[in-house]
């Protein structure tokens, strides 16, 4: 992922048009505009989207032992 110039966000994928951008400085991140924010409402809405199965203990398996810090939230390149 690149760094947008500007805002120093990655660029990031819209999860529904798979345009490119620093979608998530914008009003609409992830999504790179309104009508995809709301496309991907509607889908989790009708149930075309869902989580399948609940969450478990196991699924968090090693995240326990990771030190504090917020360089989790900012993915090495």
């Amino acid at each position: 992922m690149m760094a947008s110039a500007m805002s120093g966000y990655p660029e990031v994928k819209c999860p529904t048009c798979q345009k490119r951008g620093p979608w998530l400085d914008e009003s609409y991140g992830p999504f790179c505009c309104k009508r995809c924010k709301t496309v991907d409402f509607g889908k989790w809405f009708k149930e075309e989207m869902s989580i399948k199965e609940p969450l478990r203990g196991d699924h968090f398996e090693g995240y326990a032992e990771l030190p504090p810090g917020n360089y989790l939230d900012q993915p090495e390149p």
